[in-house]
């Protein structure tokens, strides 16, 4: 006898489906309304089109801004990736010691972005700042809010500092997986260090390498908080990230139709970028279960 399906467990999920769609579809659908009107206040519109889709694509502003933002997310994955495989291979493998090791790189990530923030800009002052009082007693004169790259490196060393745990963990967990029969193999073999990392252990955390790649990329792409904090965007436009100037763009200047339009074409740019590396791990997984 053909069972018939029960389709009550939809009315368990439809609160969640209102959910999503009053704090996800509703403001997005308001986004791209103003992305192709303009207004003169009063509710009263305008047809735009693709104007400030235009505008936002020939500013030399957005341009500046966007070549910003990859060379922090750039930066950020050059160090992060390989400083936090480096640290997951230098954690002990079980014991209490491990258990410590996990505790402390988990506190990192505990801490909110705008305590981060404000941590570091503590830190970089030369009056009453650890780092920057002992940069200025070794002669530098540090100063994050008038030197760009004083800003640019508080700035990336901030952002390493909060999540390189991140990586570090994800690159433990994968090193967890191999099972100890490649060691005894390689031990066999008499493979070097660097061979069994080449071989063993790195094929073995392509996967979690990738996430963590993701979710970096993510992450520093939309970077606001931390930053903002610090520098405020500065000095001058120094570290006005893409986030940071859109914001400007929005509340500081109440460019309403363009902001709207550039808020959209950096969500379809995350989106894009994230499907292109969830094809990558679902070719990944594909190819090593053959």
């Amino acid at each position: 006898m053909e069972k018939t399906p029960n389709q009550k467990a939809w009315f368990l999920v439809l609160p969640v489906l209102i959910l999503v769609a009053f704090s996800a579809v509703v403001p997005l659908m308001t986004v791209v309304n103003y992305a192709v009107q303009d207004s003169f206040g009063n509710n009263v519109f305008f047809w735009e089109g693709l104007g400030w889709f235009e505008q936002v694509l020939t500013s030399d502003r957005v341009h500046a801004a966007l070549g910003r933002q990859l060379a922090f997310s750039a930066i950020i994955l050059a160090i992060q990736i390989p400083l936090g495989v480096a640290i997951a291979l230098c954690m002990p493998k079980r014991g209490v010691w491990a258990s410590v090791c996990l505790v402390l790189m988990a506190l990192p990530l505990l801490i909110p972005w705008n305590v981060v923030g404000t941590i570091w800009q503590i830190l970089g002052r030369t009056d009453i700042g650890l780092v920057g009082h002992t940069l200025a007693g070794l002669g530098i004169d540090w100063n994050y809010a008038r030197n760009p790259v004083h800003a640019w490196i508080t700035v990336v060393v901030m952002d390493v500092w909060h999540w390189t745990s991140l990586v570090a963990l994800l690159a433990y967990a994968g090193l967890q997986s191999i099972p100890q029969a490649y060691y005894q193999a390689a031990r066999i073999d008499q493979a070097s260090r660097w061979k069994v990392f080449r071989y063993i252990e790195l094929p073995k955390m392509q996967g979690v390498l990738l996430i963590a790649i993701l979710l970096r990329f993510m992450d520093s792409f939309m970077i606001y908080t931390e930053p903002f904090v610090v520098t405020g965007g500065g000095p001058g436009s120094a570290t006005s990230f893409l986030s940071i100037d859109l914001v400007r763009m929005a509340l500081g200047q109440f460019d309403l139709g363009p902001a709207a339009a550039f808020s959209i074409m950096y969500f379809l740019v995350i989106l894009l970028v994230s499907w292109v590396f969830y094809t990558v791990m679902t070719n990944l997984d594909r190819a090593e279960g053959k």
